[in-house]
């Protein structure tokens, strides 16, 4: 049994090939996120000694995407604010409440892009509107493709990206402390995978 697994794991590896990083050879079409292989990390000074890091759990989005033209790509992407994860319940709690972002309240941190421009080879810039604690503001998020691979586990083309922005915290209203407790600047991390609708 234990060879039977070790042969088909040998022969899943090798039906994967490396990723296509040229974005002209992949298919056009809709993209959905996978949850499964996605991570959305944020990070903000605390005390000024360290960047304090969390994430949340709960994403969805979505991607149009027409390899002859990236620059007409649209992305949106919508997160549960009260899925934020620090690794302590208790601290969960308190983020989600009011005075930090309110999810009782505004549920749903969303993104949409208005426009890419591509900034270099798999670099673009992705401008858009970030709506957090019911305040909508504008951002631009830098983006790197990694490229494409047919999955044959799941029969599905996949793409992958990493993205980074920062936002001011103050703008949006999330968090009562000044900022010598927590700076007002936050960092979000993006690496995200997303799968061929069928």
């Amino acid at each position: 049994m234990r060879l039977a697994l070790a042969a088909l794991t040998l022969l899943l590896g090798a039906c994967v090939s490396a990723p296509v990083t040229d974005p002209a050879r992949l298919p056009a079409g809709a993209w959905e996120l996978d949850g499964e292989h996605t991570s959305v990390t944020w990070q903000v000074r605390h005390l000024g000694l360290s960047w304090y890091t969390a994430r949340f759990d709960d994403v969805r989005a979505s991607l149009d995407f027409d390899p002859a033209r990236p620059q007409a790509a649209s992305l949106t992407a919508i997160v549960d604010a009260a899925s934020v994860s620090t690794g302590d319940a208790d601290f969960d709690r308190v983020l989600r409440g009011n005075g930090w972002l309110n999810a009782a309240e505004h549920p749903e941190i969303v993104f949409v892009s208005n426009r890419i421009v591509v900034t270099g080879d798999n670099r673009g810039e992705v401008h858009g509107n970030l709506t957090l604690n019911g305040v909508t503001q504008p951002v631009v998020m830098e983006t790197e493709f990694y490229g494409g691979v047919f999955n044959p586990l799941i029969r599905r083309n996949m793409l992958g990206f990493r993205g980074y922005f920062e936002i001011d915290r103050t703008d949006f209203g999330v968090g009562r402390l000044p900022r010598n407790f927590i700076g007002d600047m936050m960092r979000l991390s993006i690496e995200a995978e997303f799968v061929a609708r069928e």
